[in-house]
């Protein structure tokens, strides 16, 4: 099920297509070679002065990391997330040898977005959700002080809406997308003033 973004302006496919759906196949594979190429894309993405904030936790569904990891999401997110053919969290190293690294989480954010994108890239879909606890990684995967979870992705690849079961869901599923209009985006002269 296709939802491109309504635009004013003509916008790449990637982020055209990309959104956050949690009606995922149980049977869709994620490959190594797939999560390969998403995490390369993350490793790409830019940071300030190239600290590279950015680490990820990796499991792929039947793993063991899949399964912790799968264990530290709120129960809402593990209904639907359990579908997932891999899931991951993502983690902020906020100091290095050289002390406290500077804006680690937008650069871990943007780490994020290319790992989505390329998500689309290969066909599939990636949700990403602060529903999860990262107290329980950081206890279940030994990480250090510097170390801070801050989301955990779910990938794989779509399914019906149907099957997440209760209506609700579905219909939010298949409802359209929606985003502030451009003129309460961007501002130009003063605050509040409309770009375009």
């Amino acid at each position: 099920m296709r939802k491109p973004a309504e635009s004013s302006a003509p916008l790449a496919d990637l982020i055209a297509d990309r959104w956050s759906p949690r009606a995922l196949d149980e049977t869709g594979e994620v490959t190594w070679d797939q999560l390969r190429a998403l995490l390369e894309a993350a490793r790409w993405a830019p940071s300030f002065g190239n600290t590279q904030p950015a680490r990820f936790l990796v499991g792929r569904r039947g793993d063991d990391t899949f399964r912790r990891i799968l264990a530290t999401l709120t129960p809402r997110n593990q209904s639907w997330a359990r579908r997932a053919g891999a899931l991951l969290v993502a983690v902020m190293v906020t100091h290095n040898e050289k002390g406290e690294v500077p804006y680690a989480e937008y650069g871990l954010g943007l780490a994020g977005q290319n790992l989505v994108l390329q998500a689309v890239a290969e066909g599939l879909v990636a949700h990403q959700m602060a529903g999860f606890d990262p107290d329980a990684v950081r206890r279940e995967f030994a990480l250090p002080e510097e170390a801070v979870p801050r989301v955990a992705i779910a990938v794989g690849v779509q399914a019906s809406p149907e099957v997440l079961g209760e209506e609700r869901d579905v219909e939010r599923e298949r409802a359209a997308r929606k985003r502030l209009p451009l003129e309460e985006f961007a501002y130009t002269d003063a605050w509040g003033e409309a770009a375009f």
